[in-house]
């Protein structure tokens, strides 16, 4: 009997699927590594997984000699850095080694060979090359930073894959200090005592934003002033910030009179008709009064990076920053159903006094600061 097409189909995606498991497919594609870990895994689940029995020892000695044969064949290359590719072939080793023990079905079938001597050897060997390129650097007089940045690259592959390796985490330390640009962030000066108390609050934002980044990438380092003279730091750039020009409080008030009619008829008294009293419908009118009360507050923040060394100028840009303070009220004369729900509601309010200067202050440095970071960020991408 014939199985319908669909049911055909499903089990040969299910048939693939479990030959995929089982590893079959990576070793008919000479992918040994590969059919080594598949079959493993099959039979921790399946131990009886037939496939998975006929697959695993075939897999592990193809893919013991061919890692093997690419150890010997790197070792005796004239190539800078081999020895991290010796050690990937043994960690492969390792590998296979360690997903076979942890299986039983697996340990019965094959009898992996260990290798962490050679895998030990092979690490050493390879800090050591990386050690010595990197060491050969930092031994260089006048190092430029682009220097300094290959030197932490060695002493960085070192901490990936051998970390205690002699003193390679103080070399990385120093090869990422000598790479990196130091910049001295200094703290917004504004030539106002009046305001002195409002300035901190962004000053606070400053100290706020060098505290959460240190470094913005690997190779640029934020300091404040007093940071600075603490580690006695000379430094690449200074970013330089003043409020050169702000006006707080500017008091615009908008008074707007007009009449309006209600929407609908309403009931606007009662008429005796045939002596009978009638309600009496129609439209009624009042006169509003609406008010809008606008306080703008802004300033201009001077943003200036240099070349601490050489006094070059590398940024200048102005930075403008609005606040908007508004009081909407309004008061009527005549009927009040002549009103909308909106110009009822405003007759509720009342004239309020705008927030003090202090915090009007305050509240046209924040955008300011947003746009102050995202600059700074965006300038030492670059870098």
């Amino acid at each position: 009997m014939k199985l319908p097409i669909k049911l055909l189909l499903f089990s040969c995606i299910i048939f693939i699927a479990a030959c995929s498991k089982s590893g079959t497919k990576a070793l008919e594609k000479g992918n040994y590594y590969e059919a080594v870990l598949q079959s493993a895994e099959k039979l921790k689940k399946d131990s009886d997984n037939s496939k998975s029995l006929d697959v695993l020892p075939v897999a592990y000695r193809n893919a013991q000699d061919e890692l093997t044969r690419d150890i010997a064949r790197v070792r005796n290359a004239n190539q800078q850095f081999r020895w991290e590719t010796v050690l990937g072939y043994y960690d492969k080793l390792n590998k296979m080694q360690e997903v076979i023990e942890r299986c039983t079905a697996c340990r019965r079938i094959v009898s992996p060979q260990t290798y962490f001597r050679e895998t030990e050897e092979a690490r050493d060997n390879a800090a050591a090359e990386r050690y010595a390129a990197g060491s050969e650097i930092l031994s260089r007089r006048n190092i430029s930073k682009l220097d300094a940045r290959v030197a932490y690259d060695h002493f960085d592959r070192i901490m990936a894959f051998a970390p205690n390796y002699k003193d390679a985490r103080n070399r990385v330390e120093e090869a990422l200090n000598l790479g990196s640009v130091h910049v001295v962030v200094e703290q917004p000066k504004i030539n106002s005592k009046i305001y002195q108390y409002s300035n901190e609050f962004f000053q606070g934002k400053i100290d706020e934003f060098l505290r959460t980044n240190r470094r913005i990438n690997k190779f640029i380092r934020f300091y404040s002033p007093d940071e600075a003279k603490s580690v006695k730091l000379s430094p690449d750039h200074v970013v330089r910030l003043e409020i050169i020009d702000f006006v707080v409080g500017e008091t615009n008030i908008q008074t707007d009179r007009q009449t309006v009619t209600s929407k609908d008829s309403v009931k606007t008294g009662e008429a005796t008709i045939n002596g009978k009293k009638m309600p009496v419908y129609g439209k009624v009118n009042a006169t509003i009064i609406k008010s809008r009360k606008i306080v703008r507050s802004r300033g201009l923040l001077s943003m200036e990076i240099y070349d601490y060394q050489t006094n070059k100028t590398l940024l200048r840009e102005e930075v403008p920053g609005e606040y908007t303070w508004v009081n909407e009220w309004a008061s009527f004369n005549g009927d009040e159903r002549a009103l909308t729900n909106v110009e009822y509601n405003l007759t509720q309010n009342r004239e309020q006094l705008p927030p003090p200067p202090q915090q009007l202050f305050i509240e046209f440095t924040k955008p300011i600061y947003d746009q102050v970071t995202t600059r700074i960020r965006r300038f030492y991408d670059k870098y």
